[in-house]
């Protein structure tokens, strides 16, 4: 029987000569090799300025931290994520305001964060915090209206979409990255590419890129990591109020080999969506990610839906068929909203947001990377449709 692997990552030569290059130069924390990724990455964003950190989490902690949310305050975000998202408010003593889902989209729904705003339930709203659910940005124009209309600030969570753009009002196509005021990425061993664990934040703002920077590692001189070398001094000064999430020159390295091969990753995992929906597209019993217009899918994750009235099981037997066939899958993502932390920390209960229920009870997301053959492509497809016909009503 095929085995295909839920995700491997692409890992080859030239990941192996940057890493060398790191360890043989005798330094592997963060250094040149950070700065270096750092400025690739705004390069490829079209940033202004971007910050290399441990990890997304790290990466939104910092971010909202910059922003001044502290204890009281309500930030707007969707249930609809992994918990990441909404356990750094925590760490603030902030709350987590959720909204429900675009049922086509899974992004979150900006007339739901109208309403939020508008039923007076909320007046400690400072910021939005939408995440580009699987790849797929996130209506921003409207995002960033509502935005400016409330005086909030703006942080994407971009841990699924490195690599994803956008059709921006009166600016042509706009990279994830270069739109709100503070995006978040993720660099995690799943993502489309990667530096095993770390993250990045990226602003156009000199202010917060300043404050991030220092506060990323412990709250010392920007510069502190050169104290080391021969260009360097032992003193340093404390700043500010600090983190420890710097991203360390081996990560980096393997990110800057990773970074080249990108667009490469990309137009193949666009590929794989292609043949997927191309083939589950005509079946009744499924239904296929919808993506938008004007929009370049980073595909991190393809999410298929069954339509229960059509079958004998549920997505839980055929998750489970599936993984007995050899396809690795999984599910993305349990809502928040329906875990314990979160309705005894907030209040919230099963049923409040409906959108995002009725989207996990009936999807998993099926393998979808750059070093799957068209050999494993075709055993998806042909075991998902058999799946199908086996167990049709």
């Amino acid at each position: 029987m095929r085995q295909v692997a839920f995700h491997r990552p692409s890992i080859g030569p030239e990941e192996e000569r940057e890493v060398l290059d790191t360890l043989r130069s005798g330094w592997i924390t963060t250094g040149p090799k950070a700065k270096r990724f750092e400025k690739e990455f705004a390069e490829y964003v079209g940033a202004k300025h971007a910050l290399a950190v441990a990890h997304c989490t790290g990466a939104l902690h910092l971010a909202l931290w910059a922003l001044g949310i502290g204890p009281g305050d309500e930030v707007i975000t969707t249930p609809f994520t992994f918990t990441a998202t909404a356990e750094i408010l925590g760490y603030l003593g902030a709350r987590p305001v959720f909204v429900d889902i675009d049922p086509g989209t899974f992004n979150i729904n900006p007339a739901r964060i109208e309403e939020a705003l508008e039923s007076g339930a909320n007046k400690k709203v400072r910021a939005l915090l939408p995440v580009h659910f699987a790849g797929q940005t996130c209506d921003m124009d409207r995002i960033l209206k509502i935005a400016r209309d409330y005086d909030l600030k703006i942080v994407e969570d971009a841990a699924h979409a490195a690599g994803s753009a956008r059709h921006m009002d009166g600016r042509g196509m706009a990279k994830v990255g270069a739109i709100g005021d503070l995006t978040c990425f993720s660099f995690y061993a799943t993502k489309n590419f990667t530096t095993a664990e770390g993250g990045m934040i990226t602003t156009e703002d000199d202010a917060l890129a300043e404050k991030i920077a220092v506060a990323s590692l412990h709250g010392m001189n920007k510069d502190a990591w050169k104290r080391y070398d021969q260009s360097g001094s032992w003193y340093y000064e404390i700043h500010d109020l600090g983190f420890k999430y710097n991203l360390s020159d081996v990560h980096a390295a393997i990110g800057v080999a990773q970074l080249k091969r990108s667009d490469e990753f990309m137009r193949r995992r666009t590929e794989i969506a292609r043949a997927y929906s191309d083939a589950f597209r005509a079946d009744e019993s499924l239904q296929a990610p919808y993506s938008e217009p004007g929009i370049e899918h980073a595909w991190h994750l393809y999410v298929l839906r069954l339509r229960p009235e059509r079958l004998r099981i549920g997505r839980n037997q055929f998750v489970e068929i599936l993984r007995e066939r050899g396809v690795g899958c999984s599910v993305h993502c349990i809502p928040l909203h329906t875990m314990h932390y979160y309705q005894r920390s907030y209040g919230y209960r099963n049923g409040d947001f409906p959108v995002a229920e009725d989207v996990f009870s009936r999807c998993f997301s099926l393998p979808i990377y750059y070093a799957m053959s068209d050999e494993d492509v075709n055993y998806v497809i042909e075991t998902v449709l058999s799946i199908v016909r086996e167990n049709r009503r």
